[in-house]
């Protein structure tokens, strides 16, 4: 691991020793020993932040989304009984979807020489996954949101009980998406292990379900452990399985790892930002959106320090693309998805 990732390493892990001695009083809660926590202000070099002008990413993205819009109908078919099909292709096929994770599985898989192919059935598996997370997430025992992606929550239209069994019914489904649909002749068995593993690893109890814990029940400085797991691990996953679909090393998939976390995390502190510019003039607030302020870096550090906070992940995400370099235009894909996640340059909407 290169000098870069090394210091970054170890100022995560005295971020940690610093978090984890707020938090002592929670008898309930326990914290892993060592998790990221991307604070510092990093300024984006001039040469990593044209790297990406040149690309259209929005060409490359809009046509990988409708290859992948296409394999998760194709996956998703109505068997008996129908009303769980139905509301599984309601979230999965929702026509707002932006399809972030399986795009950059895609990319880091032919990154690194892997064949596209080979990548689609864990893109399709790691959307499954996603759209199984949110459910979860809309529900009013949980973060109760009546709208996801343009269009009314799952369990507003198909009622709570088949909400939660729609999520449920999505996990192993990708799982199994990925197994059966995977060509063995471009995937070795012990590869395709490693992803499912992968995917286990960030959905679980030391992932995303760590996450949603913390944000119900835990004190409000845990904002940098929440951001990691419930926003960090998604595109976590996404870089690292693309990576060892590709048979990706060591040291490539550790890249790809703190690459994907800090772009899933840069993604939802831009959306706070967003949320604070667009919501400044409002006079009202819920007490739902006040508890929701609590637990972002806008309401707890404001807006110029969440701003920071951003551009030190946009330039970290940069920093683990560089050990790419030799791999040419390839890494653009990855690139251009930082300074997306940061601006925002295009829309989706004129596609739906």
């Amino acid at each position: 691991m290169d000098r870069n990732l090394q210091s970054q390493s170890g100022y995560r892990e005295n971020k940690m020793v610093m978090f984890a001695a707020t938090v002592t009083s929670c008898s309930y809660l326990h914290f892993p020993n060592r998790f990221s926590v991307t604070r510092q202000t990093i300024k984006c070099s001039s040469t990593t932040s044209s790297v990406s002008d040149s690309f259209d990413l929005k060409t490359y993205w809009s046509t990988l989304r409708e290859e992948i819009n296409q394999k998760l109908d194709e996956a998703i078919p109505v068997k008996y009984p129908a009303q769980i099909y139905e509301s599984m292709r309601y979230s999965v096929l929702a026509e707002r979807a932006k399809r972030a994770p399986p795009v950059m599985c895609v990319a880091a898989c032919e990154l690194l020489g892997g064949n596209r192919l080979a990548a689609f059935p864990t893109a399709c598996a790691l959307e499954m996954v996603h759209a199984a997370s949110l459910i979860h997430d809309d529900l009013p025992c949980m973060d109760d949101d009546p709208s996801r992606r343009g269009q009314p929550s799952n369990h507003t239209v198909f009622e709570m009980d088949m909400a939660i069994l729609t999520a449920d019914a999505l996990f192993p489904l990708g799982f199994r998406h990925i197994v059966s649909h995977t060509p063995t002749n471009l995937v070795p068995e012990t590869q395709l292990l490693r992803v499912i593993n992968e995917i286990a690893r960030a959905v679980g109890s030391t992932g995303m379900a760590a996450g949603q814990f913390v944000d119900l029940e835990g004190p409000a400085n845990a904002i940098d452990f929440i951001h990691e797991k419930k926003y960090g691990e998604m595109g976590e996953c996404s870089a690292v399985c693309g990576g060892l679909l590709a048979g990706g090393n060591d040291e490539e998939i550790q890249r790809l790892r703190t690459y994907g976390r800090a772009v899933g995390i840069l993604y939802q502190v831009v959306d706070e930002l967003l949320e604070a510019k667009s919501s400044k003039n409002k006079l009202v607030a819920t007490e739902k959106l006040v508890k929701e302020k609590e637990k972002s870096y806008v309401g707890a550090y404001g807006v110029e320090e969440a701003m920071k906070v951003a551009e030190g992940l946009r330039a970290e995400a940069k920093t683990a693309l560089e050990g790419f370099e030799k791999y040419g235009e390839k890494v653009l894909p990855l690139y251009s998805f930082v300074d997306y996640a940061a601006d925002r340059s295009f829309s989706f909407a004129d596609q739906v």
